[in-house]
């Protein structure tokens, strides 16, 4: 999903093939919704948001290209721009904390390409630590399980 600045930050080509391919992923969502493949319907209003929000941007640059008005004039770019330099200033990256973890993850599998230091997972030990995360106990054995089922 494109938030209103990185929208703003498209040029107008850009923006334009941007918004042709969020509207053909709306057409794919709406057809999957109607044949009932469709897992996530929340995805719909999204991408119905992003499509709002480019052809704002579109509508706002074609009224400041009718004003005679620059791009750098418009106050949307004007903050675009000052987040991009203090940014830079500052060394920080715009990117999101889910393309940090994304790219974390490569660099880890990159690393780990030695499967040798992995060690086998113990099945009863990951059953106990997964009960002592629930809070519940285990039974000693599964036939007591079904001994007390069979009592009630």
């Amino acid at each position: 999903m494109a938030t209103a600045a990185e929208v703003s930050e498209y040029d107008t080509e850009e923006l334009e093939r941007q918004l042709s391919e969020t509207r053909r992923e709306l057409f794919n969502l709406r057809f999957q919704l109607a044949t009932g493949q469709l897992d996530n319907s929340t995805r719909i209003n999204k991408v119905r948001k992003d499509v709002a929000r480019m052809m704002t941007e579109l509508r706002i640059r074609e009224i400041a290209e009718a004003e005679g008005m620059a791009m750098e004039d418009l106050p949307a770019h004007q903050a675009a721009a000052r987040r991009r330099s203090e940014d830079e200033a500052l060394g920080r990256s715009r990117t999101t904390a889910s393309e940090r973890r994304a790219a974390a993850k490569l660099a880890e599998e990159a690393d780990g390409d030695d499967d040798d230091d992995i060690e086998p997972i113990d099945e009863d030990e990951l059953a106990e630590e997964v009960a002592d995360d629930d809070g519940m106990a285990l039974p000693e054995d599964a036939d007591d399980l079904d001994d007390s089922e069979e009592e009630s």
